[in-house]
């Protein structure tokens, strides 16, 4: 296992000398539909990809609140980078899943990257020792330079669909861990936004999967914790919109500071539209970023603590999906007014705003953004079933 010195001060420091970087090569990113191999490498030198692993394996372990302030430092760069390496940590969260010493001989490096669709898109049929998964699933962002591929399956016995046996589950399903080697990616990812994140659909079928290689967030297999929780890889993404949202507002700033109105010669700083426009958005930036580190510390202390989700008040508990989905919503909306702000110098594709536009409103259509995240939150606290659990962190 190769072990590492580095810091939680040391991953953000190098996120945040790396992001000038990622911004000149935005475009580039942009155009190859995926991230260069050389990106990759970068990505993996700044350590994002080995920042959930903790102490007792040599890792960095970062809190949640570290982990999204590093996703801002990235995201501050270019967006598709940020989401792919947030995306690709998941591995340290994943190890928790998993019996320690077969987490080992599968990550052998701590900057070993997972990638995935957790969605039971598949089909995985019980044969002796493990599971045969056939399927195809949907925006596998990062699949392409990933070491390991995991999907959502349903299983089935004898084509049957298999039930668990303790009879929590009727029709059970499960995570499947594969070599990226097993796994065919479509060249399908041609979207609006976030168009370097390479979230291409991708397949496989028959692929023989051992039992100690699957894994469900009812159990915790290492060492218990705060990123041991079955919520824990939702927690940081929304640093993605976030650090877009504060590129645009500094880019929006800073060009107000150049400009003057044509018509009257007037310096755009110093117009009431300017001002008001920029103010509020702040505002509502300031809002949101709060509301997520806010429900993230009081999550945190919580679980430092030794408790459980369950320790936390309904209203505490429902805050970080709350926050996470009015995290990316308000970023998009504060980059779509600042759009409109700057105007005719926000319509070319030379424009950072341009991108900045595209890939908020792609990455808002992530489930972590949608109606869903609303729905069972509002039902928890209403004390009624959530119809997406696993965002409250509920599993049974």
């Amino acid at each position: 296992m190769t072990s590492t010195t580095l810091s939680a001060d040391d991953v953000l420091g190098r996120a945040q000398a790396l992001a000038p970087l990622l911004r000149e090569r935005a475009a580039e990113i942009e155009q190859a539909r995926t991230l260069p191999a050389d990106v990759v490498e970068l990505l993996r030198g700044t350590g994002v990809f080995r920042m959930c692993f903790g102490a007792d394996w040599g890792g960095p372990g970062l809190t949640s609140m570290q982990q999204t302030r590093v996703a801002e430092a990235l995201a501050y760069g270019d967006a598709s980078t940020a989401w792919c390496g947030i995306i690709g940590a998941n591995t340290g969260l994943l190890s928790n899943f998993l019996d320690r010493a077969v987490a080992e001989k599968m990550y052998p490096t701590l900057d070993t990257i997972t990638a995935g669709v957790l969605a039971p898109a598949g089909h995985a049929e019980r044969v002796p020792g493990g599971y045969r998964l056939s399927g195809r699933w949907s925006f596998g962002s990062g699949v392409n330079h990933s070491d390991w591929v995991m999907s959502g399956a349903f299983v089935f016995q004898d084509g049957q669909p298999y039930a668990s046996p303790d009879g929590s589950n009727p029709h059970e399903s499960r995570q499947f861990l594969v070599p990226r080697s097993d796994v065919d990616v479509l060249d399908n990812w041609d979207t609006t936004g976030l168009c370097g994140s390479g979230s291409s659909d991708y397949t496989m079928t028959d692929v023989y999967v051992p039992e100690e290689h699957t894994l469900t967030f009812d159990t915790v297999k290492g060492t218990p914790g705060p990123l041991a929780q079955p919520e824990s890889f939702m927690r940081s993404l929304c640093g993605v919109p976030l650090g877009v949202a504060r590129a645009a507002l500094d880019h929006a700033r800073e060009t107000a500071l150049k400009r003057f109105d044509r018509m009257t010669g007037t310096a755009w700083a110093d117009t009431f539209r300017v001002q008001v426009t920029l103010a509020e958005c702040e505002a509502e930036y300031n809002a949101a970023r709060a509301g997520v580190y806010a429900a993230m510390t009081r999550q945190w202390e919580v679980l430092s603590a030794g408790g459980t989700l369950d320790d936390l008040t309904p209203d505490e508990r429902a805050a970080s999906p709350i926050a996470w989905l009015h995290a990316f919503r308000t970023s998009r909306r504060v980059v779509s007014r600042l759009y409109d702000l700057l105007q005719a110098w926000s319509i070319n594709r030379s424009s950072p705003m341009d991108r900045w536009l595209r890939d908020t409103t792609t990455m808002c259509q992530n489930l972590s953004a949608q109606d869903a995240i609303l729905e069972s939150a509002g039902a928890y606290l209403l004390g009624r079933p959530p119809r997406f659990r696993i965002c409250l962190g509920i599993v049974s």
